[in-house]
C-alpha cells in the first residue's frame, strides 16, 4: 500500500525531458518530498523504484533542494546504507534517485568489506537506523579486472586483491561473473562477520542485499544472496 501510494504520487509529477525537471519545478512549486520507508522491504523497494526512474530518464530528484539541506542539518536518518565502489561513474544517490540525508554511503575500490567499512555500516544501521545495507558493484570494475589479471601494481593497490580473489577463482576468467560473485561475497562477509548487523537481520530490522550497476544502461540488477 505504501509503495502504491508513493508510485501514484510520483506518476503525478509530470516527468519530462532528461528527467531532471518535473511539473512542480516547472510551476515554481517546491520539489516533491518522498515519504521515508518504515520497513526493510519498503526501503529496498524504494531503492529499486528510484533506480528504475533514473534508468528511464525520469528522475524526480527529490530531497535535493536547500530546504532539504536545512531539514537534515541537525540530524540524519538515512533509510539505507551502502558499500559501493569508488568509481566516479557510479554516484550512488543519483543512481537510486535519492537526495540529501537519504543514503549513508561508504565507497572503496572494488566495494570490499574491510573492517573499517563494516564498522561504518554498523554505525549506519545501529545508530542511524538504516533498514537496508546494500553492496553495489558495477560492470567492467577495474579493481576486479586488476585482481583477475594478477599483474604487479604500484603502491598499496594490491591490498584490495585479497578481498576479491575468492570471486575471481569462481569466475574462471569472466569479469562480469567475478563482479557478481564479489558483491555476493562482500554482502555475506558483512552479514555474517558483524554481530551487530547479524542481530539486526535476525530481528528482521535490516536487510543485507546487493546488485550490479551497468555502466551503459544505468540499470541495477539485483544479485541473489545465499545466506
Amino acid at each position: 500500500m505504501w509503495l502504491k501510494q508513493m508510485t501514484a504520487t510520483a506518476c503525478g509529477c509530470g516527468m519530462v525531458g532528461s528527467g531532471l525537471l518535473n511539473a512542480n519545478t516547472l510551476l515554481g512549486e517546491e520539489p516533491m518530498q518522498v515519504p521515508m520507508p518504515t520497513t526493510p522491504q519498503e526501503a529496498l523497494d524504494l531503492l529499486y523504484h528510484g533506480n528504475e526512474r533514473f534508468s528511464r530518464g525520469q528522475s524526480m530528484a527529490a530531497h535535493r533542494d536547500l530546504d532539504r539541506v536545512k531539514a537534515v542539518a541537525r540530524k540524519q536518518s538515512p533509510f539505507a546504507a551502502f558499500l559501493g565502489c569508488a568509481d566516479s561513474r557510479v554516484p550512488i544517490e543519483i543512481v537510486f534517485d535519492q537526495g540529501f540525508g537519504d543514503l549513508f554511503v561508504t565507497r572503496i575500490a572494488g566495494n570490499i568489506a574491510s573492517s573499517e567499512n563494516i564498522g561504518s555500516l554498523e554505525f549506519g544501521a545501529q545508530i542511524l537506523g538504516s533498514k537496508v545495507i546494500y553492496v553495489l558493484g558495477h560492470s567492467a570494475c577495474g579493481a576486479v579486472t586488476a585482481t583477475m589479471e594478477g599483474r604487479e601494481v604500484p603502491g598499496q593497490i594490491s591490498g584490495l586483491f585479497q578481498y576479491i580473489r575468492p570471486a575471481v577463482k569462481v569466475a574462471k576468467g569472466d569479469v562480469e561473473v567475478a563482479v557478481r560473485e564479489n558483491v555476493k561475497n562482500q554482502a555475506m562477509l558483512i552479514a555474517e562477520s558483524s554481530p551487530v548487523i547479524s542481530r539486526l537481520v535476525q530481528k528482521k530490522e535490516l536487510i543485507v542485499a546487493g546488485g550490479v550497476y551497468d555502466l551503459q544502461s544505468g540499470v541495477v540488477t539485483p544479485v541473489e544472496m545465499s545466506f
